[in-house]
């Protein structure tokens, strides 16, 4: 969908230390608990990195979507190839312990065992390192060039739950650490002492117990992920209440000012959103262009609706006969569906004779009153005496549009005089919607599609200070249907606190997440508290941190610790405080670090740094400029000399770091793959705060080859793959292709079969994942043909030995096959990962 230019995903906010954060507007989230964690779903295996044969259907454990997957990382020792996810285990293991209130020997402090890995395992599921081991010196360990941190998705679904404790947590008087399996522990007292700081606490008896058996009892000591609930019933167990009086308003705002293709789509897309919720959804209709008109369900066999006025909000006056008159406008869905969906029915297409962007759209005006209905009479009354109902309301926008009237509008031509005065004012009017809409714990997602620019710089803050998604799409269709549904189901943790702190040797450099510095009243603090704190408006299932640390003096100690919490209101009101603690191994040896570096992270951590500076396309270009400097400083760091050469080797311990890299700089997010820039920024907001699996995508697609039988193989991203005889289907993360070669298409038995095999997968990988995907048909020699292909490395200016060591599949090819494949591409200017490496002096790492 084409945009106008303008427009940035972050800001930098400065940290103590003189470091600064990467505050990104959210868009993927993840969904709350009940009552600790987010509703389960199974767990599964990570991107597969060696992609097995799978029959048709492939069964589902194989394909996982990004929102089921999350991030994980495998424990120290297992090959990242077969990584797969981890149940939460309890620990069943003696926890350090003090003798007499004395520390003993065994302190904690141990390297790496099998039962650390099996707590590594359990905290894996929220949080990757780029490395499961930490140099100790400090001049070493620091390469600007790779970094170090972690991805947290603290929110993540998982099956088994985690262990959930209905009582205060023990915290370090000291810097605010929560007691976590690594303390020392003295039964006899039940005193403990801190990891972080070495500093003795008491726990007023929590922890004394007759031996250290006993202490088994207590599930924070004995594993690294755990859930604290406050419960506001003094009864121990939840008080039940009815899924009607939990369920949280749901607005679906309705741009009528849409062609008849558009509108027949959209009205699709609507009844499918209508058929697919729960009937005890509270759902309301709103439609605006010139005027809102707001559908009263109370009327039957009519679609009835209160209008009012586009250029301004209602008086008061208006808003009370709005609230206290007798039209309903929320209702349980099983009460309304049949008066919603002739609603829907009854929209008509736009008659005037405007051209598309200059049609009036109060989209600004039809959201605030919106989150009027939402409050409802509590909107005369304080806050705190305000009775909520469950989770976050939502806000649903299709937009076809420009916003062009009332509350954050602009002109619609931009050679308008006084354009960008007025697109500056109209930012800051939808910014403080988005906070309003936040203060009411209402998210406004914003879904967009059709050809007609929607002025993304202005419409995107809406979003992003509600805590909601901006997506864009190129028509109402399938994909857009899904991610209304998809948009629409998704519960949210509300109201959260993002805090983690470190080892005191560590310092936090950059942090890169959906939200901004917590104040001081939103972080209670330690004497010595040095952890670093933000206000997330949602904790939801595809969201993620980024944190970058480096060390401030050498390491002493064989482990360091890093503790992640995620503090929030979930959808049935009780707080939650998910705590994940993690400790590493410490080394002397370059060589034990670097093969404990976890290439993919790595990759994904490096992207969302370069991304986040990529405010404008001139920034893109500099960064594409930075990625060639960064390749080559890692392996003059870590990689050897060439013998008798001018030419370096690329660290052969990180063998797809190279080549994710070249993904990165030549893809959507900093090349010129997508078409116009604001198309791009929207990409980048996304890519910021994706979980680990979907920015891996992002950053490097996957190609997945049809075989005989309905079995896949997994190739590298070379164009190579594209065999007349084949189907391949290509997942960029927010685009995935299917290709059909031209003799496979020939055969009409063999096609149809595969490209059903094809659909099957595709459904596979996307179920669940949000924003769904857009998934494009197309065979070969077609124009649509060239999405595919500008995505795939050009490997075929290679010369034959290089490409058969690093595309072994060739070499099942027939001379004759190799020939007609050869034939087949023409010269490129754009060069292949070989050349681009040769151009940097450096020779790339062999493949595993």
């Amino acid at each position: 969908m084409s945009q106008p230019q303008g427009g940035s995903e972050g800001t930098e906010i400065p940290l103590s230390n003189g470091a600064s954060w990467a505050s990104v507007t959210p868009d993927h989230q993840h969904q709350s608990v009940l009552p600790t964690p987010l509703s389960g779903s199974a767990s599964s295996n990570r991107a597969m990195h060696n992609f097995a044969p799978v029959n048709t259907p492939p069964p589902p454990p194989n394909f996982r979507s990004a929102s089921q997957i999350g991030i994980t990382s495998p424990p120290l020792g297992f090959s990242t190839s077969s990584a797969a996810f981890s149940e939460i285990p309890v620990l069943h293991s003696d926890p350090p312990v003090l003798m007499n209130g004395v520390p003993s020997q065994h302190d904690g402090s141990l390297a790496l065992s099998s039962d650390d890995s099996t707590n590594w395992s359990a905290a894996s599921s929220f949080v990757l390192f780029t490395a499961h081991a930490v140099l100790k010196e400090k001049k070493a360990f620091n390469i600007p060039s790779l970094g170090f941190g972690a991805i947290v998705c603290p929110g993540r679904e998982v099956v088994p739950i985690p262990p959930s404790i209905r009582r205060s947590p023990c915290r370090c008087q000291n810097c605010g650490a929560f007691s976590n399996l690594y303390c020392s522990i003295a039964p006899s007292t039940g005193q403990w002492k801190c990891p972080f700081c070495d500093k003795m606490n008491s726990s007023s008896g929590t922890y004394k117990a007759a031996s250290k058996e006993n202490l088994e009892n207590w599930p924070e000591l004995v594993t690294s992920v755990v859930d604290y609930v406050e419960v506001s019933s003094g009864r121990p167990g939840f008080v039940p209440v009815s899924e009607t009086i939990l369920a949280a308003p749901l607005m679906v705002l309705i741009d009528e000012n849409l062609d008849d293709a558009h509108l027949q789509h959209l009205q699709s897309s609507l009844h499918g959103l209508l058929d697919s919720l729960p009937l005890s959804t509270r759902i309301g209709l709103i439609t605006y262009g010139r005027t809102v008109s707001l559908y009263d369900f109370s009327q039957t066999g009519v679609a009835a609706a209160d209008v009012f006025p586009g250029n301004s909000l209602p008086n008061k006056e208006l808003q009370k006969t709005l609230l206290y008159g007798t039209g309903v406008y929320l209702a349980p869905l099983h009460v309304c569906i049949s008066v919603a969906h002739s609603i829907v029915s009854s929209l008509r297409p736009y008659r005037g004779d405007l051209v598309e962007d200059a049609r009036y759209r109060c989209m600004g005006t039809a959201v605030e009153i919106a989150l009027s209905l939402i409050q409802g009479p509590s909107m005369e009354m304080p806050r705190s005496m305000v009775k909520k109902s469950g989770g976050c309301s939502r806000v649903l926008v299709c937009v076809g549009g420009p916003n062009t009237l009332g509350q954050g509008s602009v002109p619609h031509s931009q050679s308008h005089p006084s354009y960008m005065y007025l697109e500056k004012k109209a930012i800051k009017q939808m910014e403080h919607l988005g906070q309003e809409a936040r203060r009411q714990d209402a998210v406004v997602d914003i879904l967009c599609a059709g050809t007609c620019p929607v002025r993304v710089p202005v419409v995107q803050p809406l979003a992003a200070a509600s805590g909601g998604v901006f997506i864009l799409h190129d028509d109402f269709g399938e994909s857009f249907g899904l991610n209304l549904q998809r948009a629409a189901k998704r519960t949210s943790g509300f109201r959260g606190i993002f805090e983690a702190r470190s080892s005191d040797c560590f310092s936090a450099t950059h942090v890169i997440g959906p939200g901004k510095a917590a104040t001081s009243s939103a972080h209670e603090t330690a004497r010595n508290d040095k952890s670093v704190c933000m206000e997330v408006p949602t904790f939801e299932e595809c969201q993620s941190f980024v944190m970058s640390f480096e060390l401030n003096k050498d390491i002493k100690g064989d482990n360091v610790y890093f503790q992640f919490i995620a503090q929030y209101t979930n959808p049935y009101l009780m707080n939650v405080t998910r705590v994940v603690t993690v400790r590493l191994a410490t080394t002397n040896s370059l060589v034990s670090y670097v093969r404990s570096i976890d290439d993919e992270v790595a990759a994904v951590l490096i992207g969302k740094r370069t991304v986040a500076f990529a405010k404008t396309a001139s920034d893109a270009l500099d960064m594409r400029a930075s990625i060639d400097e960064r390749t080559k400083q890692i392996a003059i760091k870590l990689g050897k000399p060439l013998n008798k050469s001018k030419l370096r080797c690329f660290p052969s311990e990180l063998p797809k770091l190279g080549e994710i890299l070249f993904h990165l700089r030549r893809g959507p997010l900093l090349g010129n793959i997508v078409g116009h820039e604001d198309e791009r920024v929207v990409l980048r907001n996304l890519f910021l705060q994706a979980s680990f699996d979907l920015s891996l995508r992002m950053l490097s697609p996957r190609v997945l080859m049809h075989r005989e039988g309905g079995t896949f193989e997994e190739l590298p991203a070379y164009d190579l793959a594209m065999q007349s005889n084949a189907a391949i289907v290509l997942d960029h993360g927010t685009d995935i292709f299917i290709w059909m070669g031209s003799d496979l298409s020939a055969d009409e038995t063999h096609s149809a079969a595969a490209l059903a095999a094809c659909r099957t997968l595709v459904e596979e990988l996307t179920d669940q994942r949000f924003p769904a995907p857009r998934v494009l048909t197309f065979k070969e020699g077609t124009s649509q043909a060239r999405y595919l292909q500008s995505r795939l490395i050009p490997a075929h200016k290679d010369p034959p030995y290089e490409q058969e060591a690093r595309f072994p599949q060739l070499r099942s090819l027939n001379p004759d096959q190799r020939a007609r494949l050869k034939s087949k591409f023409f010269h490129v200017d754009d060069l292949s990962f070989c050349e681009w490496m040769r151009s940097l002096k450096l020779v790339p790492a062999e493949p595993h």
